[in-house]
């Protein structure tokens, strides 16, 4: 599938800093940012972006997160490659004592990453796996002012730095969800789906209405369709549709893939893929279900696995960003240190080199679908013809710059230098 609908070609006035056209001169232009949204965790980065010690990252580790060392390396090559980072507020471990949320590093760890020029989200606000255990016990009025309460404080304290997240995470399950005693789970179990994705979309929007709300799962099925079209049914505004895609057990192929996509694209909503992994190493038994319950001692990457692993994503995120549908793609694990399921997912190996896939990605991330330092010159009307990935770009002449957005519907513009 094309990628030529990304690309933009724009008309540009360049004026002075007086306002005087800047008519038959030589500028540069030089891309900044993407549009799309390229994301990965940024679970790895709270202890660096807290200032905190190795003794203190290990004292306190993060659900999901790499050791303590290596991070400054990692996080300069974390910011090479991507411009949309999840931060974890899985509720138990964002707040294991009731009362005591880590509030202070989150909004730390999220305001580092939007210094550095990257757009943050919230992973999740609501979900019944890693619900507290304090919630456990608790009458379901109670679970339920308090899950509540929760999504307010959450979006309410860090509007402004986040102003995007999973709503609500993997309802088709959660009410049947038996893995392990929660009160999410009861609760959904006692208003049901549509009113628990109600009650987290109300709550985040009254919270922060401009926030981009998600409405994300792993259940890819006619069950997530049937659910979602209840939902837009019930008048509950969901800004993006959330598919999960973790293929350890081996890449789906493009045809697959994409029919998936289509599937949820007659909505008419954005597409976010979440969550997507593809490992290099063995691949998981196809026989497991749950990917929770494959259980292995050592799950090595390997020289095949990792060749094969920069093949399928760049096979994979082609294929995604090439359908007009899709607006961000999250990657699931920068560093198999400390990665989900201990799988060879990351795009860096344990030791913080990096993988054939890092490389490959960023050929196209950074390559082919990047507009690097271009010299260009202006015509007799001060004119530029810029064609690029829609995004922002600087034009820059004798030590003055001037800002510009290329996106689609926008094919004049006119700059001033500064």
């Amino acid at each position: 599938m094309s990628v030529d609908h990304r690309r933009v070609t724009a008309q540009v006035t360049v004026l002075d800093s007086a306002g005087n056209p800047v008519r038959n001169a030589d500028v540069t232009v030089e891309q900044q940012r993407h549009h799309f949204a390229f994301g990965n965790i940024g679970f790895d980065f709270i202890p660096l972006a807290n200032g905190e010690t190795e003794q203190d990252a290990a004292a306190e580790p993060v659900f999901g997160g790499a050791g303590p060392t290596g991070l400054p390396e990692l996080g300069t090559m974390w910011l090479e490659l991507f411009n949309t980072a999840t931060l974890p507020f899985y509720w138990r471990g964002f707040e294991p004592t009731r009362g005591k949320p880590d509030t202070r590093r989150l909004l730390r760890t999220a305001s580092w990453f939007a210094e550095h020029g990257v757009t943050v989200k919230g992973h999740p606000l609501t979900w019944h796996t890693l619900a507290p255990e304090w919630l456990t016990g608790l009458p379901v009025a109670e679970i339920e002012r308090l899950q509540r309460e929760r999504i307010r404080r959450e979006v309410t304290d860090f509007s402004g730095v986040i102003d995007t997240w999973d709503a609500i995470n993997e309802v088709v399950i959660m009410p049947v969800f038996t893995a392990e005693e929660n009160g999410i789970t009861r609760l959904a179990q006692s208003i049901g789906r549509v009113p628990m994705i109600q009650l987290a979309f109300e709550e985040a929007r009254a919270s922060n209405p401009s926030a981009t709300l998600v409405l994300n799962d792993f259940d890819l099925s006619s069950d997530y369709e049937a659910l979602i079209g209840r939902v837009l049914e019930a008048g509950i505004a969901v800004d993006a549709i959330g598919l999960q895609t973790h293929m350890h057990q081996g890449y789906w192929g493009e045809e697959t893939m994409l029919a998936m996509v289509d599937r949820f694209a007659r909505f008419g909503l954005p597409l976010h893929l979440t969550e997507t992994t593809l490992v290099s190493g063995d691949l998981m038994p196809p026989e497991i279900v749950d990917l929770n319950d494959y259980q292995i001692p050592s799950w090595p990457s390997t020289p095949e696995g990792e060749a094969r692993q920069a093949d399928e994503i760049v096979r994979h995120y082609r294929s995604l960003v090439g359908h007009p549908a899709v607006q961000a793609i999250t990657y699931w694990g920068f560093t198999d240190d400390g990665a989900w399921l201990g799988a060879p997912g990351g795009l860096v190996r344990a030791d913080g080199t990096p993988k054939p896939s890092f490389h490959a990605l960023q050929s196209l991330i950074k390559g082919e679908w990047w507009l690097p330092r271009t010299s260009m010159r202006t015509d007799h009307d001060a004119r530029l013809s810029i064609t690029g990935f829609s995004g922002d770009y600087v034009i820059e002449r004798d030590g003055q710059s001037a800002p510009v957005s290329l996106s689609r519907g926008r094919g004049t513009d006119t700059v001033r230098f500064r």
